[in-house]
């Protein structure tokens, strides 16, 4: 049985690879730019690429952001991909003044360490903590020149390091967002696909 999961159009997303790991993963993926769709799916994904600011942009002119900002604080199934994950802050560096969704506090900031290749494009390691239930240990591909470096209370964190430790995803419940690509990750990244497909379905 496919699981239907509405994906956010934010004008800035790699709605390919997004719509095609979705349904390896066993979803049912439909496009949507409707804040009654986001308010009334059982899951909803927002991914991106690109810059915080045109982003932020485009579900402003919606409407959406109060619909996902309600339905990811509600704890009901949300995911938020690389971009996707950054617009659930309150702000980003990149784009100094613009509000994000403001989901969990702090802001999004560029990577400090000069030693490093930035942005970080390829392959890293993750590690969850303990009580992490969607996410696992393994490597997964990331493409990302900013990055959240704290953890916000109430979240479970799997963490990374590229010349410095930064989130590599949060999740609370069926909420999850990823700084990495899971649709470009492999197996690796078509399991936990799956497991958040499957959380929408019972309780998490």
């Amino acid at each position: 049985m496919t699981l239907p999961v509405h994906v956010v159009r934010t004008g800035t997303a790699n709605q390919a690879s997004v719509l095609a790991g979705l349904t390896r993963a066993g979803g049912r993926p439909v496009l949507t730019d409707s804040p009654e769709d986001v308010r009334r799916a059982d899951r909803v994904m927002l991914p991106g690429v690109g810059a915080f600011g045109a982003a932020a942009a485009e579900l402003a002119a919606k409407g959406l952001i109060d619909a996902l900002r309600e339905r990811a604080t509600a704890g009901r199934p949300t995911m938020g991909i690389c971009l996707g994950m950054q617009l659930f802050a309150e702000h980003s560096e990149e784009s100094p003044g613009v509000p994000g969704l403001g989901v969990f506090p702090g802001a999004i900031l560029r990577f400090r360490d000069e030693s490093v290749r930035i942005p970080q494009l390829g392959w890293n390691h993750i590690e969850p903590e303990p009580g992490c239930r969607l996410l696992r240990a393994g490597h997964v591909y990331f493409a990302n020149s900013y990055r959240l470096a704290r953890a916000p209370e109430g979240w479970h964190v799997a963490r990374s390091t590229h010349g410095e430790p930064f989130v590599a995803a949060l999740e609370r419940g069926p909420v999850l967002v990823c700084q990495f690509h899971p649709e470009l990750s492999g197996a690796f990244g078509r399991e936990l696909l799956s497991r958040w497909l499957d959380a929408g379905a019972r309780p998490c």
